[in-house]
Order: structure tokens, then sequence, then C-alpha cells
């Protein structure tokens, strides 16, 4: 009876060892299988160089000209991203070019929220190219 259990747990032992061996392999096969594209990176520099802003108009709300409705300027070479602020530590407002695709000359909305003109106190631009 002592031999029947032995085999009975080397049977076991044998088919736990095997089904472990055969989820490795399933595990390894799968993995194997992944396939990596080719990437590139790289390091680089270039100089940065800021932008002249020239011709800045600030546009007052015609009904109420305590409001600054828009801010439009041209900028001295093109940029494809611009944004300004109205007030120190305030809000930002997208720009949108209005002589495309030259990209230097911006208007600006500045409702969203309302720009004022006694809040205004320092116009800040930041263009991307």
């Amino acid at each position: 009876m002592y031999r029947s259990i032995r085999r009975s747990r080397r049977a076991r032992l044998f088919v736990v060892v095997l089904a472990v061996t055969v989820v490795a392999l399933a595990v390894y096969a799968f993995s194997a299988a992944n396939t990596v594209p080719g990437a590139k990176v790289g390091e680089g520099s270039g100089t940065i160089s800021g932008y002249t802003i020239s011709t800045v108009v600030y546009n007052l709300n015609a009904s109420n000209p305590q409001n600054i409705d828009s801010v439009t300027f041209n900028t001295d070479s093109l940029a494809n991203t611009v944004k300004i602020q109205v007030v120190s530590a305030g809000s930002w407002y997208s720009c949108t070019t209005t002589n495309g695709p030259i990209n230097t000359a911006w208007s600006c909305a500045t409702t969203a929220p309302q720009a004022t003109a006694a809040a205004a106190n320092n116009l800040s631009v930041v263009a991307s190219q």
C-alpha cells in the first residue's frame, strides 16, 4: 500500500511538472513570436531666437469699450502656434493667423474670459514655428 501511495504521489508530481512545463513553453512561444519595429531616437541642438512683435492693436468692444475683444499684431517671421496673455498671471488666449500660409499676421480673441482695459497690464506673446 505504501508503494501505491508513493507511486500515486509521483504520478501527480509528474503531471504537475508536465503541466508547468507545457504552460512555460506556451508562454515562451507566444513571447518569442512578438516583433518590435525599429525606432529612431536622437539628440541635437539648434539656435532658438525670438520673434519681433509689431503693429499691436487692442480692439475694443463697440458697445462696451472697457472690454478688449481681440488683439492683433504681426510677427517678423513665420509662426505656427501663437498664444497671448494680457494680464500678468492671467488667462492665455489662442491666436489664429490672418494671412496663412505666411503666418505672420495674428488675431487673438480675448472674450473667453473677457479681457478688460482696466485689468490689462502686460502683453505676453508666446510663438513657435
